[in-house]
């Protein structure tokens, strides 16, 4: 479920409104999906977001001219505006919304196609530029959750050391008869 939108006014952060992915190329070359879009231009001019990953654009890894003012429209267009105000587009940042069923979780918290193969790019997803999207976990229903969890727990591990107890208790009392 999509978690809170939250407005940071930052140019680079973009939120996915609705379902959808933000495509990075990871360090092997292969595609990798991620809803983390706090992203970041490095010194090199090159668009990049969690990890350090580049952003995959339709044509490669999105690279942004020095001194330019980043723009980034809700379908992904990356834009670059000069002191003039002069934009110049320099890419589109792929959004993919594949199956469900088909995405696993890696250990490095981004998700993969389980066939490697590239999603398709879905021009329905859109993004919300200046906001971060939040985490879906309501900490209050988590913590009521653990802690019922907790209590069953211990309720069970509490029968158990009674089961114990009395098993001791009947041996005790069979092997005094004779």
């Amino acid at each position: 479920a999509q978690g809170a939108i939250r407005e940071t006014g930052n140019p680079t952060d973009v939120a996915l409104r609705g379902p959808g992915w933000i495509a990075m190329q990871a360090a092997d070359g292969s595609e990798v999906y991620t809803r983390n879009g706090e992203l970041r231009v490095t010194n090199a001019g090159l668009l990049t977001g969690q990890g350090g990953l580049a952003v995959a654009g339709d044509n490669g890894p999105i690279s942004l001219p020095p001194d330019g003012r980043v723009v980034i429209s809700d379908d992904g267009t990356v834009s670059s505006r000069d002191v003039r105000g002069i934009s110049t587009i320099v890419g589109r940042i792929r959004l993919v919304n594949p199956p469900a069923d088909q995405l696993q979780r890696g250990d490095d918290g981004f998700f993969r196609v389980r066939d490697n193969q590239p999603a398709q790019a879905d021009a329905s997803v859109r993004l919300i530029a200046g906001s971060l999207e939040g985490s879906n976990v309501n900490a209050v229903d988590a913590m009521v959750n653990m802690i019922s969890l907790s209590r069953a727990f211990e309720l069970q591990m509490s029968l158990l050391k009674n089961a114990e107890s009395n098993e001791a208790k009947a041996s005790q009392i069979l092997s005094m008869n004779p």
